[in-house]
């Protein structure tokens, strides 16, 4: 079977058990359209305020001065300054994450220990305040208590980590 034929083919098997089951198909997808119209408008606010918020950090240059502060500091513990950046937005932006990354492999390489080190950390780190944002806003959680805290720890170790595996794995 091709891959343009997949999809249509899983659609088809879908609708024929539905029929066989004798699910009323068409209002049962009817029904989940309208629930994750439901869901899209709940978390619409949430979504566009993050989005706001990231672009006004990136327009006022807030996010080159924090990087340009913690760079000394980073370099000194063993990781590459060209992905400092990358540590700081990847819990903010994943789009944005992902154009440093592009741009990392772009400068230096991929094979290069920024590159490898920043695709270990694209690989092993969240988008925490998006995430939290979804799903929290989808729960109706008000509250993230220890949420936020321990998922920035989780993405500093995930660096912590990143930098470890390419310096043993690669000899760096």
């Amino acid at each position: 079977m091709t891959v343009e034929i997949f999809m249509p083919a899983f659609i088809a098997v879908v609708i024929i058990f539905g029929l066989i089951k004798k699910v009323p198909v068409f209002d049962t997808f009817a029904a989940g359209a309208k629930e994750g119209f439901k869901t899209l408008y709940s978390l619409a606010p949430t979504l566009v305020g993050l989005i706001v918020a990231v672009n006004m950090l990136k327009s006022s240059g807030a996010t080159d001065i924090i990087c340009n502060a913690v760079s000394p500091l980073a370099e000194s513990l063993g990781f590459p300054k060209e992905i400092v950046p990358m540590i700081l937005l990847r819990p903010v932006s994943g789009g944005g994450s992902t154009a440093l990354l592009t741009g990392i492999y772009k400068d230096y390489g991929p094979d290069s220990f920024a590159g490898m080190t920043a695709s270990v950390l694209a690989g092993s780190t969240e988008t925490t305040f998006y995430a939290i944002a979804v799903y929290f806003s989808s729960a109706g959680i008000k509250k993230i208590r220890h949420t936020l805290i321990a998922a920035l720890a989780a993405d500093f170790t995930a660096a912590i980590l990143a930098v470890i595996t390419v310096k043993l794995t690669v000899n760096y």
